[in-house]
């Protein structure tokens, strides 16, 4: 299945942390590790995983990671 992203929310651990506000983007790794529900990625390079921010910012707000504006 062809799923189209925008070039704007795809997003690494690096800048989920950064959205986030988290200090380091181990924790999006500590996450993904701890938490089922947490988003797959979409894409895998070679160093590193590629997440839908849409899909991460859902997770987070439904989890409190990320409040309602």
């Amino acid at each position: 299945m062809i799923r189209r992203v925008a070039v704007q929310d795809l997003v690494g651990a690096h800048e989920i942390a950064e959205r986030l506000g988290v200090a380091r983007p181990q924790v999006v790794h500590d996450w993904r590790r701890r938490h089922a529900d947490f988003p797959q990625p979409i894409a895998q390079l070679k160093t590193a995983l590629i997440w839908d921010w849409s899909e991460v910012e859902a997770w987070a707000r439904k989890t409190g990671r990320l409040q309602r504006d």
